[in-house]
């Protein structure tokens, strides 16, 4: 039998970190090692409502589930019949989206499958699906990144245009067209311009939105001006926070044109307005943030719908071949998820954590489940040294790398803490 500390949901913003023993695996499943999760804004959703979220079930209060579907780790124990598939001391990544009509999934629905634990079984069912997928790397940070640089891909992919009488989709944004990303320098529009500039279709022009400075300037210092324009795209940073007309303004940037490609990186209805003017013929609105009120409704223009073919689109989560994408892009260097990341930290920081994701300044945060340390923002492990000399070589590494997260530092930190990587 194997122990277990867990990150779980048992009610209504209610999550606890309990410790149990894990049932024997069957035939059909893996035990696996969990080394990292990445906090997901998905799980605080789910938190909020509990058992009332279409993902959580009813019984929580006396089966609690697990938290945590971004994560990656190593296989400990293979069941029976899967010994063809998998061997113990592989390295996996989870691909949650099982899409089963339940909505059930990791992280959500299961009391022993999910990220924020130490040891986890993956069911049956998900092996089935396909959803565990072999990680060839030593990065597990970038391993559990390829969950969200997905659903951003995905996003991506789902975009479409059209041709006038011609009755298919063009999938895809616009190659060589104008993009606007809107509300987007936080964590997860960080990976979304990083992919706009870097993944396989290529705008002419990208324009960035936010009202938050000091989220832009952190943007343009990880995705620099330079850095596009070496890519061919023209790529401006805007703050829209005290415009009286930002779609006017917008529109300029653009030779007083729509844009062919916008997306929304926040559940905010003016912005969604904002995007709505902003686009042009055949233009596509891709709402990619999630809104938590399920009567959330904002107008639309529907003049443009008919004469200008406008359009509107919306995706949540990536597939596995979006995931596989994202994996193939990070590890030639094309793409770098950890962009996204600015706090870790170990499983006792889940709990708060996934509850005060809108509180906590900042971008992704990293849950590693077998290190005692508490949410650190990474730029702050300099004030760290005092308790500790490791925390001053850990800064070294980070200061010599913009103070984005790398391989470099995780297994330094890993291996400060004794974190085994074998079984």
């Amino acid at each position: 039998m194997v122990q277990t500390t867990a990150a779980v949901i048992c009610g209504e913003k209610d999550i606890q970190l309990r410790t149990f023993e894990l049932p024997p695996i069957s035939a059909d499943e893996l035990l696996v090692k969990n080394i990292s999760n990445s906090v997901c804004l998905s799980t605080y959703k789910a938190a909020l409502l509990g058992s009332k979220h279409k993902r959580v079930p009813e019984n929580i209060d006396e089966v609690p589930v697990i938290t945590g579907h971004e994560y990656s780790g190593v296989i400990v124990e293979v069941g029976e019949n899967l010994k063809d598939q998998f061997k113990a001391g592989d390295s996996f990544v989870l691909q949650p989206a099982m899409g089963l009509p339940t909505g059930y999934s990791a992280g959500y629905s299961y009391e022993t499958f999910g990220g924020n634990a130490t040891y986890s079984i993956i069911p049956k069912i998900a092996i089935d699906l396909g959803c565990v997928l072999p990680y060839d790397g030593s990065y597990y940070a970038d391993a559990s990144l390829a969950e969200p640089m997905s659903c951003i891909i995905g996003a991506f992919h789902a975009s479409y245009h059209t041709t006038q009488f011609v009755y298919e989709h063009e999938m895809g944004i616009k190659e060589g067209g104008t993009l606007a990303l809107l509300a987007c320098a936080g964590p997860m529009g960080i990976g979304a311009i990083d992919y706009a500039i870097n993944g396989p279709v290529k705008p002419r022009r990208i324009v960035v939105t936010d009202i938050d400075e000091a989220r832009l300037s952190r943007a343009e210092s990880l995705i620099p001006v330079s850095a596009a324009k070496a890519q061919g795209i023209e790529l401006i940073y805007v703050n829209t926070i005290e415009m009286e007309d930002p779609v006017t303004y917008l529109k300029s940037l653009n030779d007083d044109q729509g844009c062919d490609d916008v997306m929304v990186y926040a559940a905010v209805a003016q912005v969604l307005e904002q995007a709505d003017a902003l686009l042009g013929n055949d233009g596509c609105l891709n709402f990619f943030a999630g809104p938590t009120d399920k009567e959330f409704k904002v107008p639309f223009n529907f003049y443009n719908v008919h004469y200008e073919s406008t359009h509107i689109v919306g995706t949540s989560g990536g597939s596995t071949g979006d995931m596989v994408e994202s994996l193939e892009l990070s590890a030639k260097g094309d793409i770098n998820p950890s962009f996204m990341i600015t706090h870790v930290g170990g499983l006792q920081a889940a709990p708060h954590t996934i509850l005060n994701q809108l509180d906590i300044p900042g971008g992704k945060k990293l849950i590693y489940p077998h290190i005692d340390l508490p949410l650190t923002a990474i730029d702050n492990f300099t004030s760290l040294a005092k308790q500790d000399p490791f925390f001053s070589e850990l800064d070294a590494i980070l200061a010599k790398n913009n103070y984005v997260w790398n391989q470099h530092a995780e297994k330094a930190l890993l291996e400060f803490y004794d974190v085994s990587l074998s079984v």
